[in-house]
């Protein structure tokens, strides 16, 4: 969550950066677009605006017949209203009355229709029926008169129409009614129909057959051969069930479980009775102590073995009995079971009947409901087609208003400001895409693969030209301690600096660099090797016409052609007239002599070359040098270049020491700022500000700044001209020129 909220911060820090950066091309083109914003207006013809407030009331009878009314149809329907009031049929009446063809010089009226639909424009007032009709025209007495007529068009229209769609309504109810009291007629008919044919006289007031039961004749037979039919089917399982208890029993067993058999016979019933009645007797006269052999014991057996014999006769006419009664019940029931489907029949024909009738005398009724419903709406339609037609109530008439509604200064001038603020940031942000040119130091370290070693602030001038108390010296002071740093041999002293394409500063840069590494004491030597367009002359004030193009093609020495600069310790090789083969001269052997001796006698030797992009000369300095330093100017040279410029050099064989970001704007970004905040704040004390613990850091600095001093005091009375080295240069004693010579004896000219 926090990576997300840092990158987001550094996005919106980027686009902040951005906008700082363009911000010329964001106000010229908000000025830009705001001055056409002001000029439209200006030249913009005086439109002015009435308006007619009016109440639209919804029509009575513009709708279906029994269709209730709802928001989304009073919605509908009042922005029918806005189309209608621009209707051409409306607006043709409005031209016709004001006589508006003529009026403008129009061919047709068709014509002058096209211009009014143009003039008028219809708004509502949100939760009202209240409609504006607004118009515009050049004229305010014109624009309000036909706004006015607009709207009295439109309410005798509608009026009209009120009008006519009562009559239509009026007619449609009619003929709806008469259609309505057919089918009344019908369905009463239908009814009585019924009635007679099913001679049902009372279906109740509380509804139909399907709300309650309906007791009829018919029912009360259909529950009561139910009940029979019941009976039947319960004395045939009786039966059943005594004829399955007898059917496997002795005599014996039927005697001994006579009390727990259900048997209806009552004859068989006195039978058991009489036989336990007589095995009673019997126990009780052998309880009174009579034998089994007793005359009396013999008798009672007798009459249990003949007691014995009716029972088995009586049981097998019992079950005999039984079987019969089986097999009448059994068709007892089917005779009951036919006679209940016919009474169910009847019933369910009743019930149909009555349904019939039910539902034919509800539709007789709603029939009747619906003629009546219509009925009143005729009786309501007579009445309001004898009432007045209010359609459209004109609440505010249209009055000529002297300011003009168009153009709308102060709206026009806002949204010109909008989109001129909103069209420079887009503007902006489209320049710095396309964009390609080198716009920091991440830029040069991912394409170059080198450090940077310098950043050099935006309208440096020569420095030893200014005071010797500028605050930008100390860019080149921070670039010369970062060469020794990035200096891997201590006697790879000689630094070609080149660009990758003209105007980037790199002649300014190398003059200044030699300037401050002479003044920190180092003895330094400035070879103009750009034989293209040379320059460094010009930061001296003396002539090229004779130099390095001299000495390699000549028997010079080299003391004939470097001349001691008004600066200690600093040296100067201009480039001499101009080769035909630069390259050539260049990539020769005595070049190569040439930088082997200056390296020995100076501790620094820098030399300018041309662009090295298109021009071979750079390559080959590149070659010959120990290291070389890339100049870029800030926002200049595209990024894909920077790969080409590097090529070169390696390429060539040289060995890059980095590069020198140069002409920045401070303010395009914050990072620069740490580069540069601190230049006037550590700059050197002017005057008697000068400490002796100031001296003691670095002599050499503050000497050189009075010999600058004196050279700037001397160049403001006449111009000085530079001299051959002296006996206390690098080349020992005095040479053959002398103060104010130009050129020496005996030299070839190429």
């Amino acid at each position: 969550m926090e990576e997300n909220s840092l990158e987001l911060k550094s996005h919106a820090l980027d686009y902040l950066q951005i906008l700082k950066n363009r911000w010329g091309v964001i106000l010229l083109t908000f000025l830009l677009v705001l001055l056409v914003a002001a000029v439209v207006t200006y030249i913009s013809p005086r439109l002015y605006q009435s308006s007619v407030l009016m109440e639209v009331r919804l029509q009575q009878y513009d709708m279906k017949v029994f269709e209730g009314d709802s928001m989304f149809q009073a919605y509908t329907l009042l922005q029918t209203q806005f189309e209608i009031i621009r209707s051409r049929e409306n607006l043709y009446r409005v031209i016709e009355k004001l006589n508006l063809a003529e009026r403008w010089g129009l061919p047709s009226r068709s014509v002058a229709y096209g211009v009014l639909s143009g003039m008028t424009k219809t708004n509502s007032r949100r939760g009202t029926d209240l409609i504006e009709i607004e118009v515009t025209s050049g004229d305010p007495e014109e624009s309000a008169e036909i706004a006015n007529a607009v709207a009295e068009e439109y309410k005798k229209r509608r009026v009209q129409e009120e009008d006519e769609q009562s009559l239509r309504a009026q007619d449609s109810l009619d003929l709806q009614l008469e259609k309505m009291q057919e089918q009344v007629r019908a369905a009463r008919s239908r009814y009585m129909d019924l009635i007679d044919k099913y001679r049902i006289f009372d279906l109740g007031s509380s509804g139909g057959p399907w709300n309650r039961e309906t007791q009829t004749g018919d029912q009360q037979l259909l529950n009561k051969s139910q009940n029979l039919l019941f009976d039947a089917k319960n004395r045939i399982e009786l039966i059943k069930s005594n004829i399955k208890a007898l059917q496997d029993l002795t005599i014996d067993e039927i005697i001994d479980q006579a009390s727990s058999l259900n048997i209806s016979d009552s004859h068989l019933r006195q039978k058991f009775d009489s036989f336990h009645e007589t095995e009673l007797n019997r126990q009780k006269a052998l309880d009174s102590g009579l034998g089994e052999k007793h005359h009396l014991i013999i008798l009672v057996d007798n009459q249990l073995l003949a007691l014995k014999q009716q029972l088995k006769d009586e049981a097998e006419r019992y079950k005999e009995s039984l079987d019969h009664s089986l097999a009448l019940a059994q068709d007892e029931l089917v005779k009951r079971e036919e006679i209940e489907r016919e009474q169910e029949n009847e019933v369910i024909d009743t019930k149909r009947r009555m349904i019939n009738l039910e539902e034919a005398r509800n539709e007789y009724r709603l029939k009747r409901e619906l003629d009546a419903e219509m009925r009143s709406k005729l009786r309501t339609s007579e009445i309001d087609q004898l009432m007045s037609k209010t359609p459209a109530v004109i609440h505010n008439w249209a009055e000529p208003n002297p300011n003009p509604a168009k153009p709308n200064v102060r709206l026009n001038l806002l949204l010109g400001a909008v989109v001129g603020l909103v069209s420079g940031l887009v503007l902006a942000l489209f320049l710095e895409y396309m964009d390609t040119s080198v716009k920091n130091l991440e830029d040069v370290e991912k394409y170059l693969q080198v450090p940077v070693l310098a950043v050099v602030p935006q309208d440096v001038g020569v420095l030893h030209r200014q005071s010797g108390n500028s605050p930008d010296a100390e860019a080149y002071r921070i670039l010369r301690t970062n060469i020794e740093f990035n200096r891997e041999d201590p006697e790879a002293n000689a630094i070609g600096v080149v660009s990758g394409g003209a105007g980037e500063g790199k002649t300014t840069t190398l003059v200044n660099l030699a300037y401050v590494c002479a003044r920190g004491g180092h003895t330094t030597l400035l070879i103009d090797a750009d034989l293209r367009r040379p320059a460094l002359h010009k930061h001296f004030d003396v002539s090229n016409s004779f130099g390095l193009t001299n000495y390699l093609t000549s028997e010079l020495a080299l003391e004939d052609v470097i001349l001691q600069t008004p600066i200690e310790n600093l040296f100067f090789l201009p480039s001499g007239i101009l080769p035909a083969d630069a390259a050539g001269i260049l990539n020769s052997k005595k070049m190569s002599e040439l930088l082997a001796d200056v390296k020995s006698r100076f501790d620094l030797v820098f030399v300018d070359s041309p662009p090295i992009i298109g021009v071979s000369e750079s390559s080959v300095i590149a070659s010959k040098v120990d290291m070389t330093m890339i100049v870029i100017q800030h926002r200049k040279l595209p990024c894909n270049m920077l790969l080409r410029v590097k090529q070169a050099i390696v390429a060539a064989g040289g060995h890059i020491v980095g590069a020198v970001l140069n002409n920045v704007d401070i303010h395009s970004d914050s990072q620069y700022q740490y580069y540069t905040s601190y230049y006037s704040y550590y700059q050197p004390v002017d005057g008697d500000g000068e400490t002796e613990e100031m001296r003691q850091l670095d002599p050499g600095l503050y000497d050189a700044t009075r010999v600058d001093k004196k050279y700037q005091e001397s160049s403001s009375n006449q111009q000085v001209t530079l001299g051959a080295v002296t006996s206390g240069s690098p080349f020992g004693a005095q040479s053959g020129y002398s103060e104010g010579r130009s050129e020496p004896t005996d030299v070839k000219v190429i």
